[in-house]
């Protein structure tokens, strides 16, 4: 793990490797990400969408010079899709050779690693190294119950187990980091085995500067309105408040209409970049597109 210890030497050195891969982290996250690559030990990230959760296991895999692996949950995920399964046509294939050719193929030849597919968890296990992946296991509150105990063994141990095979340990044992945004709890056998970061709201100046950053060619007065103008949408009753994300695209697409700075008419040109629900776009507009655009 030198080279990790090399990249990684310090909160402060993540940090500015992570501003380098184009990510501002605050120091609370940084030190989490940090603590997840020395430790090393499985991170939680969890926060409302568009916070930048996603983003920071990416920038942390940027800053390390290694690869992101993703794993994107959904509710209904197995290990079929989540760490292997078995070539079945590729299977059936060499049965069939086998008997055209009056030859005996015996259960442990069908069942050996050249029909066998690798998943994202499988991949990540066995990474080539020296650098460890960074294993992102994303939206894993959209998974069941099932599948989160499923993740004991890989996160207690950077193992799994494969009945055919055996269990596979990870020669360079992943940085595993898991987002959620909180559709529902998580099981606190699979909180003990993480460290744990909440990401909030960026603050205004916060939000500007990440802003500026993703689109570095907008204009300064775009940039601040539009994060200001998030940020007192997050004041209505709305079925999605807006996040980072939403900023992002907003000042993008603004940039994009050749809007300086927004106003009444461009705001309602724009606004269904950042508000996703007709109700939501009715809250306000009601509320008044003059106050939201700040003007």
């Amino acid at each position: 793990m030198a080279d990790v210890d090399r990249l990684a030497p310090d909160v402060s050195g993540l940090q500015r490797r992570l501003d380098d891969a184009g990510y501002l982290a605050d120091d609370g996250l940084a030190t989490a990400l940090f603590c997840a690559v020395r430790l090393p030990q499985a991170l939680l990230l969890e926060g409302e969408p568009g916070v930048g959760k996603t983003e920071a296991a990416k920038a942390l895999a940027a800053a390390l010079g290694t690869d992101l692996v993703r794993l994107q949950c959904y509710e209904g995920i197995d290990a079929a899709e989540a760490l292997y399964e078995w070539n079945y046509p590729r299977q059936l294939l060499a049965i069939r050779m086998a008997e055209a050719q009056g030859s005996d193929l015996v259960e442990d030849e069908l069942f050996d690693r050249r029909y066998l597919v690798e998943r994202p968890l499988l991949a990540a296990l066995e990474h080539s190294g020296p650098l460890p992946a960074v294993l992102l296991i994303d939206e894993v509150d959209r998974s069941d119950d099932e599948f989160e105990a499923f993740l004991f063994e890989l996160l207690a141990e950077n193992s799994v187990t494969i009945p055919e095979l055996g269990t596979i340990r990870a020669a360079h044992p992943p940085v595993v980091i898991l987002t959620s945004n909180r559709t529902r709890d998580l099981h606190d056998a699979l909180k003990r085995r993480c460290l744990y970061h909440w990401i909030d709201y960026p603050s205004l100046e916060r939000a500007v500067a990440i802003v500026r950053r993703r689109v570095p060619e907008a204009a300064a007065p775009l940039a601040e309105q539009v994060a200001a103008a998030v940020a007192r949408l997050r004041t209505l009753d709305l079925q999605k408040p807006p996040g980072v994300a939403e900023a992002i695209n907003w000042v993008a697409t603004a940039r994009l209409l050749g809007f300086d700075r927004l106003d009444e008419g461009g705001t309602d040109q724009t606004l269904g970049t950042v508000l996703k629900y007709r109700e939501d776009l009715a809250v306000a507009r009601d509320r008044g597109l003059a106050w939201v655009a700040g003007a």
